[in-house]
């Protein structure tokens, strides 16, 4: 039987990578995100989700099991990184995190959980972050959401156990998308530094001295979508070259 993903955040960066990687695997794949021209140029069966939004993730999950069938797999991708000094940190800024780092994912979880459980199968995936794992400074919004994530996915895991369906998270250290791309960005134009100086803010705890890449993420979410991590449940799967262990 051909099963169906339902991908946030799907149209770039880690998103879609593991659209790609998915498919490759024989999975249906939907994509969800804000950003039409995004959503429409991947190729994809997409639908519209604003993850910080109820009704909008309700609709878009019935929308995607409308149009496409039941919902097997879903990976709880979109998220968002700001950061400031602890102490400058704003209450906007604070609710922001939160909202799309893990409200967003407890949403999702909320909506595709219960018919997944129904049917006695489900993949429920939370791309989180190495921060779900350690500290880093100017990221306290940031890293409480990302712990805040992986502790509601542990626990989701423990209470469907038994039920034929699995929680885990991934935690990429800082993966060559987007976001990074344009932090390295406002690092030059605030600094004047180049942009190897720039860059190495983001590598320089990595032993492998270099970026993740969406691949490399991607690879594992479809791991975890594969009949042998059937007993793979409430894990936080390290892609980030021994950096949190070094």
């Amino acid at each position: 039987m051909k099963r169906h993903a339902l991908i946030t955040g799907g149209g770039s960066g880690i998103g879609l990578a593991c659209a790609h990687r998915l498919k490759a695997d024989g999975v249906h794949v939907t994509i969800a995100g804000r950003t039409k021209s995004r959503l429409k140029q991947s190729g994809f069966a997409y639908v519209f989700m604003d993850v910080t939004d109820k009704d909008s993730v309700d609709n878009a999950c019935a929308k995607a099991a409308k149009q496409n069938g039941q919902i097997d797999i879903f990976v709880a991708n979109a998220g968002a990184a700001k950061a400031a000094p602890s102490l400058r940190t704003s209450l906007e800024l604070w609710n922001d995190m939160i909202a799309v780092n893990m409200t967003g994912a407890f949403l999702c979880a909320q909506a595709v959980l219960p018919s997944m459980k129904k049917q006695g199968f489900g993949r429920f995936i939370v791309v989180a972050s190495t921060a779900a794992m350690k500290a880093y400074p100017y990221t306290m919004a940031y890293g409480a959401a990302k712990h805040g994530v992986l502790g509601m996915v542990r626990s989701l895991a423990l209470e469907l156990a038994k039920t034929g369906v699995t929680c885990n998270a991934v935690c990429p250290g800082f993966t060559d998308t987007d976001i990074v791309q344009n932090a390295v960005k406002n690092i030059i134009e605030k600094t004047g530094r180049s942009e190897a100086e720039a860059l190495s803010a983001f590598i320089k705890d990595n032993p492998m001295n270099r970026l993740i890449t969406p691949d490399e993420v991607a690879h594992t979410v479809a791991y975890l979508c594969g009949a042998g991590a059937a007993s793979v449940n409430g894990q936080a799967l390290l892609i980030d070259g021994g950096e949190v262990f070094s």
